[in-house]
């Protein structure tokens, strides 16, 4: 779990916390509660997307145009006069992209899970998005990343060492025509196949200069 406290134990995540939580109107732990669980789904979700050349090539071109990481230099701005809905929008249209129809689903199983109903979740969610695109998109540059193995092992390395709750969601909210293909995949991307300084904490570790 280290790697998901890293994030949001660190003074960006800390003001990507409290930055959501004032924008949406709900309790900082709350919020962290969302982000937590959300973050590693929405890299789930991409990682499942990049296994056709079509989905690696859009997220790529996505990163390399719009998510170069530089949402990340003001957080403080982003937040200060209230997020643009420009960025909400933004927001949007990539959760659309990445979870598709599984959307409302995964979007229930975190209401369920946090106890926040789905309009505040989705709320969270929508602002969130843009800078986990932002993450990636900056991780993707310092590691050079440019075809869709790279990206994948990219992706994976990111998703390693999640707490085993998120593993449980992750598997059962990732595979979207239900026949079970993705999740030995995705179990073993998020239960730790990747053992090094990698995982979450490692990608993180890189971004806030640790």
């Amino acid at each position: 779990m280290s790697g998901l406290l890293d994030l949001l134990n660190s003074p960006m995540g800390k003001q990507l916390i409290n930055g959501v939580a004032t924008q949406t109107g709900q309790p900082e732990n709350k919020t962290a509660d969302v982000l937590s669980m959300a973050m590693p789904l929405i890299l789930g979700a991409m990682k499942k997307n990049v296994s056709s050349p079509q989905g690696a090539q859009g997220l790529m071109g996505a990163l390399s145009s719009k998510h170069d990481g530089s949402i990340l230099d003001n957080l403080g701005g982003l937040f200060g006069g209230g997020v643009e809905q420009s960025v909400v929008d933004d927001g949007a249209g990539i959760l659309g992209h990445v979870f598709g129809n599984k959307q409302p689903q995964i979007e229930n199983a975190l209401s369920q899970k946090s106890g926040l109903d789905t309009d505040s979740i989705a709320n969270i969610l929508k602002i969130a998005a843009p800078i986990i695109m932002g993450f990636v998109g900056r991780q993707t540059a310092q590691s050079n990343v440019k075809d869709a193995g790279g990206m994948n092992t990219l992706l994976g390395s990111m998703l390693g060492g999640q707490p085993k709750q998120n593993q449980s969601l992750i598997m059962s909210l990732l595979d979207a025509d239900g026949d079970g293909s993705v999740l030995d995949d995705v179990a073993g991307m998020v239960m730790g196949t990747s053992k090094k300084k990698g995982g979450l904490a490692g990608l993180l570790g890189g971004l806030f200069g640790k």
